[in-house]
């Protein structure tokens, strides 16, 4: 398994060891013991699947209280996934790292509790799964905009997303009360 900083220290890129001969290939996809020693030291406690066609954004979700960490991949497809933080007091507040996930490149992403959510499918169809480290609670998730200007992620290619409506309704991040957001713990 090799580990991957990101310009966000709490935020990290996993590349499992793949084993792989004729008959096709195996990994370990979680491990307590490895990603423990990596730094994703919380318990995870439900995991999701997710189905997406080309050209779906979902995001930038978060809920709080109830902050989820999540490890992030995809199974089938490729999506371009983001984490931005957006914990109080943050060095990092509003600063955002994307990566390219796909079901060949087998990379995960770790996204932190606290972090706001996204990812764009590239792919034709995209299957994305992710363990989290809290339940799922309706009433304490809210979004930020994807376009956000303030945050400034750089979406690949020409991007005019089909939304649901809650996430084309988002508010700005500026716009957000900042006592919805989970505190930076620092460390």
């Amino acid at each position: 398994m090799k580990v991957i900083n990101t310009r966000i220290p709490d935020c990290l890129i996993i590349e499992p060891a793949i084993h792989g001969d004729e008959r096709g290939w195996f990994t370990e996809s979680w491990h307590i013991g490895r990603y423990t020693e990596a730094g994703i030291k919380q318990a995870f406690v439900q995991d999701n699947m997710a189905y997406s066609r080309k050209g779906i954004l979902r995001g930038l979700h978060i809920q709080n209280p109830h902050s989820q960490g999540k490890l992030v991949q995809v199974t089938q497809g490729a999506v371009f996934d983001v984490a931005v933080d957006i914990r109080r007091d943050s060095p990092w507040f509003g600063q955002w790292v994307g990566e390219e996930l796909s079901a060949e490149n087998h990379r995960q992403l770790w996204v932190p509790p606290g972090f706001a959510h996204g990812y764009l499918v590239l792919s034709e169809e995209a299957i994305f799964s992710y363990k989290c480290t809290d339940l799922y609670y309706p009433e304490t998730e809210f979004s930020v905009r994807w376009d956000d200007p303030e945050i400034g992620i750089e979406w690949p290619g020409d991007v005019s997303p089909l939304l649901s409506a809650k996430d084309a309704d988002a508010p700005l991040l500026a716009e957000i009360d900042p006592a919805r957001f989970a505190q930076y713990e620092g460390k």
